[in-house]
This record gives structure tokens, C-alpha cells and sequence, in this order.
């Protein structure tokens, strides 16, 4: 039986435990996207996805919520679902200056590298973040508090990939009252790397990755978005192979493009 990770079950227990509160606020949101893009990399192969969480907050600073979307067997052999959990604590310092701290678990039912025909290895993932936000700007630190989505030696890879970092820069911009403009810089750190090179010579899969983000709220519950998105590190990514069919490759980082219909309630 595939086990979820134990911060999984925590997180999706915080929420109760604020039942007594009675300043809290729940909310919950839908959406359809032609693309599904984590991090600079697509995680459905290029194809469209269905998207959708709730997310409860307090106001002695408590947040919690889950979330999920469609993902590509391509990249999570024997999953089709991505189940994000997390809970989070923050404070705001003045009207300018902000923080939060948290975790965050991503977990892939049913996805597992056995089911590609490897060693038994899940892909969940759990991670540790601190966010510091002035005005507009918001610097996120998060680490691996697990191996970073199964990549370890079981996969050609020097050592575990636990402790692997991500660092992003987001700024949000309101435009009008309906138009506003997202902006988005994060590097990837891997601390470990491929012991055998690839065609290309990279061995190393870290990479940074850029997005931008136009949303038009056209009614109450309603936006329409529009981004693109740029990874480098292409001679990593650029001919990447489906776990089903080895001679099926995609480059699923690069420059693309992507389109969101999304609802709030």
C-alpha cells in the first residue's frame, strides 16, 4: 500500500484545530488552464488541466488549505492527480513589511516509480518555506525536507536529493481595477547531480525560471489569465523522456505560453 506522508496528514488536520476560532475566513477556487506549469516546467506533458482548492484563514495568523490539479502520467507514472496540503503562520510587521512561515506537502496518489517498471519510489514530496514580503514584493525561501519528487541514486543521481532549495521573487501589480500584472523569478538548487552526463553533457539539473502573468477580472468570481514562462538549463530539459515510452521526449521547460479560466468562491 502506498502511504502518504505523515506531514500530509498534519497538514490536512490544522485546519480543525482552529474550529473554536470565529475571525476566519474560507474561500475556494476552480480552474481550467491549457497548461499546467510548476516551476518553469510543464507537469502535463503540454496539455490542459482541471484545478481546483480551498484555503481557510484566521486572523491570529493561521492558514491552511489543499489543492489540486490533473498532471501527465509522462512525468508521474501511475498518478493522475497532484493533492497539494499546507499550513502556514505569518504576522504582518508594519503596513509595509510582512511574514509568513509554513509547510507544504505535494502528494501523487497511485504515482509511483514501479509502476514506470523502476525500484518502488514515490514521488511525494514535502517542503519547508519563510516568506518575507514588502508592498508588492514577496521573497520566498522553500527546502526539501524530503527527496525533491524521487529524484535520488535509485535514478542515476549521485546521492538523495533532500534539502534541495527553491528561491523566488514575486511581485504583484494592480493595474486597474480589473487588470493586474504578476511577475515571477525562482532558481532551483539540486544539491545532488547525474553521476553519467546526458547527450548534451549537463549533469546538473538545477535551473532558474521567469513568468509573467496578465489577469483580466471580467466579474465578480470570475478572471481570465494569460503568462509565459521561461526556463533555462535546456540541454537538461529540452529532450526529457516519458517514463510509459523512453523514445517519447518533450521539452518541458523552454519558453512557454499558457492560458487560465479561473473561478473564486
Amino acid at each position: 500500500m502506498k502511504r502518504v506522508p505523515m506531514i500530509a496528514l498534519v497538514l490536512a488536520l490544522l485546519p480543525f484545530t482552529q474550529a473554536k476560532a470565529t475571525d476566519s475566513s474560507a474561500s475556494g477556487n476552480g480552474a481550467v488552464t491549457s497548461d499546467y506549469m510548476f516551476r518553469g516546467l510543464t507537469q502535463t506533458w503540454g496539455q490542459p488541466a482541471i484545478q481546483g482548492g480551498a484555503d481557510y484563514a484566521n486572523t491570529n495568523g493561521f492558514a491552511a488549505g489543499f489543492w489540486g490539479s490533473s498532471i501527465s502520467e509522462r512525468s508521474y507514472p501511475g498518478g493522475g492527480m497532484e493533492l497539494d496540503l499546507y499550513a502556514s503562520y505569518g504576522h504582518a510587521i508594519n503596513s509595509d513589511w510582512s511574514w509568513r512561515a509554513g509547510l507544504y506537502s505535494y502528494v501523487y496518489p497511485g504515482a509511483n516509480l514501479d509502476q514506470a517498471g523502476l525500484r518502488s519510489r514515490s514521488l511525494n514530496t514535502a517542503e519547508a518555506n519563510v516568506a518575507l514580503s514588502w508592498k508588492l514584493l514577496t521573497l520566498k525561501y522553500n527546502r526539501a525536507l524530503t527527496d525533491y519528487f524521487g529524484v535520488d541514486t535509485e535514478q542515476g543521481y549521485r546521492g538523495d536529493s533532500k534539502g534541495t532549495d527553491y528561491l523566488q521573487l514575486d511581485a504583484a501589480i494592480p493595474l486597474t481595477d480589473a487588470w493586474s500584472l504578476a511577475l515571477h523569478a525562482g532558481h532551483t538548487h539540486y544539491i545532488t547531480t547525474l553521476v553519467t552526463p546526458l547527450a548534451d553533457g549537463a549533469r546538473n539539473p538545477g535551473y532558474s525560471d521567469f513568468v509573467a502573468t496578465l489577469k483580466y477580472q471580467f466579474a465578480t468570481h470570475w478572471s481570465l489569465s494569460g503568462g509565459v514562462t521561461y526556463a533555462t538549463n535546456a540541454n537538461f530539459y529540452r529532450r526529457t523522456s516519458s517514463f510509459l515510452d523512453a523514445s517519447n521526449t518533450r521539452n518541458v521547460g523552454g519558453s512557454r505560453g499558457f492560458l487560465m479560466l479561473q473561478g473564486t468562491f
